[in-house]
């Protein structure tokens, strides 16, 4: 039986991609971000596949733990979370690194840390306003974890908020105020730079960087020129019906969309159930045998339709690209109002991920 949706992963493609970032910051130690089942792409495949990366990143607890059952025995970060004592003993026995983002967590590590050991990132919220602590808190944990027995090491992080903009005045702001506050105590290993900062601001790739969405073959930056980036992750259908209509007749619910000319109309079987997204709105590219053909109509659960008319000969059956290499996923979630990060970690487990080296 064909399947009807599927995501090829690239493996090669992450392995390229990591080591395009190795050389963008061949000084950096590279924390490779899995988190969200490695963006859509599987978290323990991709996780093998980037394992020239000096650490791995993740969002939940049971993601560090599934990596660990599953093999990896590279250093694993659990960021900002909400962690108990239980939470805690469980991160030093599977030697996992926390997050302390506020005087709660700060306390709580402090406490655990005395009885077991602990590597810790101390968050600054230097103005992204999700997590971290202020300027002044961030000091007085800085110095409490210090003094902390256990505390195996102790790194200095924070998150910018609009690195995706070079010339982000928001980013001047927050690299200042890091810079006044780490500058306490410069012995601690500093952590800045996400996808697009490590692209955009060179200042950023200090002693770790936390690469994302570019791993997967995304450039954040939209103004960027191409850097080589290479994607991993190809979401494919295809076609399951072709019909021909007159002009006037509307395709879809509601009728969003009319035809202004005899059209031969193709059925791709991929929905929002697959996790493609509604909001594509007419006119959104989709790749049929390497012809592109407008979305028409209101994306449907389990299928979409595409204006084949001015297409060479399509026939039943054959594959339909969603986004990938020839369609990246950013230019599908312009069309859609949307982020390439929600596309990709959007899909649903009904749709087959395949592999390949």
């Amino acid at each position: 039986m064909q399947n009807t949706a599927v995501a090829r992963i690239d493996l090669d493609a992450l392995r390229h991609n990591l080591q395009l970032v190795r050389r963008l910051c061949p000084r950096s130690r590279i924390m490779a971000m899995v988190k969200a089942d490695a963006y859509g792409h599987g978290l323990q495949r991709s996780a093998a596949a980037l394992q020239d990366a000096d650490g791995l990143g993740v969002a939940r607890l049971q993601e560090a733990i599934a990596l660990r059952e599953g093999g990896a025995t590279k250093r694993i970060l659990l960021l900002a979370t909400l962690l108990d004592a239980a939470d805690l003993a469980t991160c030093s026995k599977l030697d996992i690194d926390v997050v302390a983002h506020d005087d709660a967590s700060v306390k709580c590590i402090a406490t655990h840390a005395s009885r077991a050991p602990l590597r810790v990132w101390l968050k600054l919220d230097s103005g992204m306003h999700r997590a971290g602590l202020s300027p002044e808190a961030f000091a007085q944990a800085d110095a409490l974890l210090r003094r902390s027995p256990g505390i195996v090491e102790l790194i200095h992080m924070t998150h910018l908020s609009d690195a995706s903009d070079p010339c982000s005045a928001a980013t001047a702001r927050q690299l200042s105020l890091f810079s006044d506050v780490h500058g306490v105590n410069l012995d601690a290993p500093v952590s800045v730079a996400n996808s697009a900062a490590l692209i955009s601001r060179p200042d950023t790739r200090a002693d770790w960087v936390r690469p994302g969405l570019m791993l997967y073959g995304e450039n954040p930056l939209e103004s960027a020129s191409p850097i080589g980036l290479r994607a991993a992750m190809t979401l494919m259908s295809f076609v399951i019906a072709i019909r021909e209509i007159p002009s006037g007749e509307s395709v879809g619910y509601g009728g969003t969309w009319t035809a202004t000319r005899p059209s031969r109309i193709a059925t791709i079987g991929v929905g929002y159930g697959d996790g493609y997204p509604r909001t594509a709105r007419n006119g959104t590219p989709v790749m049929i045998n390497d012809h592109p053909a407008p979305l028409v109509g209101v994306v449907s659960m389990d299928s979409l339709t595409v204006d084949i008319t001015d297409c060479a000969a399509i026939r039943i059956g054959d594959p339909a690209v969603l986004w990938g290499a020839a369609l990246p996923a950013s230019t599908v979630a312009k069309y859609a109002a949307t982020i390439p990060y929600a596309l990709m970690t959007s899909l649903q487990s009904r749709v087959t991920r395949t592999f390949h080296s």
